[in-house]
């Protein structure tokens, strides 16, 4: 069964990788005027409005890894959580077409991550699991009832594959995960902010379904299914997670009434790719202090996805160390929530940084994949050492926008941004010994994403995910043979460009 599974997956990953002549199965036609709503209702469930505030407004950037004591779970204070981290940071009008912006960034902002909130003694909140909509910064009362033994909040997440294979097709479980990524990268950092240390807790996918009640057959009839990913412990205690709910209401609302499509794969790879979170295999680390002035909130809410890149800026070189060391255990507060030996590596095309030559570099994240990075990559590459005070290496001294265009399906927005990333996994070996790796590969390399555009955005700079890339083509590029490392996200970073004609709203009136 175990070696069925590693099959399923690798056979998933193959068949949806992008080729200069051949892209992954998806979809010949799209009725845009058609597409699943953005929202899921649960109709019949009762409805209470969060408090809109944002508590830890006066926190700046510098100050954000800073220790502080934890704020008390309340109706308030998770309000406050909830709106930076899920929550909607803005309205976008254009030719009479409006849509809505959240704090993460999600691919082809189809956003199929669902939010889901267990609270056990939170002063001012009935016990009980609730869905939260994003729409009306509220929440829907799923269950109730009952006598938890523990006190605390907890954050569930599932996701609704259907949302991203309407546009993507067969390709659209890897951006479901790459989503998941940026998601628990955004509570990582909206969680210090309220002084709460949120950790994973190591349940199966059986159980956090159960936790969450969308393994409940007959609640889902007729609608799409929800997937379930994580169950994230906010501030609680260490006792057993509440899930034997008394009392249940409501119904899942249909997203789509007439799907053209089906993509039987998707659920073959996601059975296939059911596990708990690996445990912990680092101690989490104090962040070294910062200097940035501007406030922490700001940063979050005008986080943007860049559409376009002026192709012109220099990115300052202290902009670029600072983003970088980011990436490095220690130095966000994401590597506290996911305290594992990374398996994520960054491989950047230059194009335009103060005092670093354009061309190709690495970043290994832990001396053991310089080695095996090394060994795996073209023997011609030449691993200069390229700062002093980071573990990058100069490959190769070369103009790399026109390839990096190339290699991101052609798009501009990887040859006129300052910097180019691909993210590099390890990945044959993690997924032979746990087939669930293969969501928690793309969950770090989302959390790589949502590090990089949160430092961007803080020196007012802009980044934006570039889900579509022609796989093997990176891989011949980069010398790789075989299954032993696959690019899994491209992300750039440069001086966007915004578009005057596009209005921009409240997110809540």
């Amino acid at each position: 069964m175990h070696k069925a599974r590693v099959v399923t997956v690798l056979t998933y990953h193959a068949r949806s990788k992008h080729a200069p002549d051949r892209y992954a199965a998806g979809p010949g036609t799209r009725d845009w005027d058609a597409q699943p709503k953005a929202f899921r209702d649960w109709d019949d469930a009762q409805r209470s409005a969060l408090p809109r505030d944002i508590v830890v407004s006066d926190i700046s950037w510098g100050d954000l890894p800073a220790q502080r004591p934890a704020l008390t779970l309340n109706p308030d204070n998770l309000g406050s959580l909830l709106r930076l981290c899920v929550g909607l940071t803005a309205w976008k009008e254009y030719g009479g077409a409006r849509w809505s912006l959240r704090a993460h960034p999600s691919s082809g902002n189809l956003h199929p991550t669902e939010t889901w909130l267990i609270a056990a003694g939170v002063a001012g909140m009935e016990d009980g699991l609730y869905h939260y909509h994003n729409l009306y910064h509220g929440l829907e009362r799923r269950a109730w009832g009952g006598d938890p033994q523990a006190a605390g909040a907890w954050l569930g997440f599932s996701s609704i594959h259907w949302r991203e294979a309407w546009k993507y097709g067969e390709r659209a479980f890897r951006y479901c995960q790459l989503d998941m990524g940026h998601v628990l990268a955004a509570v990582s950092y909206a969680a210090a902010l309220h002084g709460w240390k949120p950790r994973l807790l190591l349940q199966d996918s059986a159980d956090i379904a159960r936790a969450l009640g969308i393994d409940r057959v007959e609640d889902f009839a007729g609608v799409e299914a929800e997937e379930a990913e994580v169950i994230v412990a906010l501030h609680a205690t260490d006792a057993a997670l509440p899930t034997d709910w008394q009392r249940w209401a409501g119904k899942p609302g249909l997203l789509d009434n007439h799907p053209l499509y089906q993509w039987p794969v998707i659920e073959e790879v996601a059975h296939a790719t059911r596990g708990a979170p690996p445990p912990a295999t680092v101690p989490p680390v104090s962040i070294p202090a910062r200097t940035e002035v501007i406030r922490a909130a700001q940063v979050i809410l005008n986080r943007r996805s860049a559409q376009a890149f002026d192709g012109a800026s220099v990115m300052p070189h202290s902009v670029f160390t600072r983003m970088l060391a980011s990436l490095l255990p220690g130095e966000s507060p994401v590597w506290n929530l996911w305290p594992n030996m990374p398996r994520v590596h960054p491989v950047l095309m230059v194009h335009r940084v103060e005092g670093i030559a354009p061309g190709l570099y690495v970043l290994p994240r832990t001396a053991s994949a310089k080695e095996s990075l090394q060994a795996a990559f073209r023997e011609a590459f030449t691993w200069q050492p390229a700062d002093a005070g980071l573990p990058l290496f100069q490959l190769i001294a070369a103009k790399a926008g026109k390839t990096a265009r190339t290699l991101s399906c052609h798009q501009d927005i990887a040859e006129r941004c300052a910097v180019t990333f691909m993210m590099v996994a390890e990945f044959a070996a993690p997924i032979a010994a746990n087939p669930a790796a293969y969501r928690h590969l793309h969950w770090e390399a989302g959390m790589l994403g949502h590090v990089i555009t949160l430092e961007a955005e803080a020196a007012g700079w802009r980044g934006t995910g570039i889900g579509c890339f022609f796989d093997d083509a990176d891989h011949e590029v980069l010398g790789l043979q075989g299954d032993q490392f696959q690019v899994i996200y491209h992300y750039a970073v440069g001086m966007a460009l915004d578009d005057a004609r596009i209005s921009t709203l409240p997110a809540y009136e």
